[in-house]
């Protein structure tokens, strides 16, 4: 882990001269000179090469928020941010240019990450930050929610008309509303609940990882495992109030549509 790697400073700068090494170092962004990003730290400027490296950027969180997940940036994205940001860098140093720098390898690809924190805070803020939220919601949602809503439509037209099919046609309609099962009501408070506990339980996951590094004090030894059964069975008991409000929407649909069935014929 990067954390558990030397600080760059200026001695280790001086002493490593053409051997490099893995390092960690901290500083503000001074300027970035094509893909080059020179970052100053307290006695040391640095130049850190962004050919083939992944930078991230931590959100701003106060001292007892869980962070939002970093967001993973581009090298053009970075030359865009103003002078003065804080700036992590873990990975290789060699010979480039003639001046030892930063660079990422196969091997050893190079972190950079941008926060806006007390340097105190950067390694929790990290950890309690790779803890991603589960969202029903994402990039692919409305594609697959509209292909997979007229999919379902055409094949109940095309069996509306046969009585022999009826079923078929219900269950396709129905099936139209599985994808919003969670956000409408009588199962929408279900969903309220669910998604309340899932943002505690990721809260005592983020706990239980800092508890597993050693950034919280555990004088029993038995803090991470103790975070880690409230955190499952929080979530284990979200999950269960999910899937019944989905039950609740499923009964509620096919009493609806066989009211309409009755109606109708």
């Amino acid at each position: 882990m990067l954390r558990f790697v030397p600080i760059l400073d200026y001695r280790q700068y001086r002493q490593i001269e053409n051997e490099g090494g893995v390092f960690s170092f901290t500083g503000e962004i001074e300027s970035i000179s094509g893909q080059t990003l020179w970052v100053r730290g307290k006695d040391l400027t640095i130049p850190v090469s962004l050919k083939n490296t992944q930078s991230w950027l931590l959100p701003k969180f106060e001292r007892e928020q869980t962070p939002d997940a970093p967001e993973k940036i581009n090298w053009d994205r970075v030359s865009t941010l103003s002078e003065g940001i804080k700036v992590f860098i873990g990975g290789s140093i060699a010979m480039q240019n003639n001046r030892q720098s930063f660079i990422s390898t196969k091997e050893k690809p190079l972190m950079v990450i941008l926060y806006d924190c007390p340097d105190a805070d950067l390694p929790s803020g990290i950890i309690r930050a790779a803890r991603t939220r589960n969202e029903y919601w994402n990039y692919f949602t409305p594609v697959s929610l509209i292909i997979g809503a007229l999919s379902l439509i055409i094949i109940a037209a095309s069996f509306l008309n046969r009585p022999a099919f009826r079923l078929t046609a219900i269950s396709a309609l129905a099936a139209v509303f599985v994808p919003i099962l969670p956000i409408i009501p009588p199962g929408l408070l279900f969903t309220i609940l669910y998604r309340r506990m899932t943002w505690h339980s990721r809260n005592l996951r983020a706990y239980w990882d800092l508890a597993r590094f050693g950034f919280l004090p555990d004088s029993s030894g038995n803090l991470a495992k103790r975070y880690a059964v409230k955190a499952y069975t929080l979530e284990a008991f979200a999950w269960f109030l999910m899937l019944t409000g989905i039950v609740i929407n499923i009964i509620f649909i096919f009493m609806v549509l066989s009211l309409f069935q009755v109606i109708t014929f």
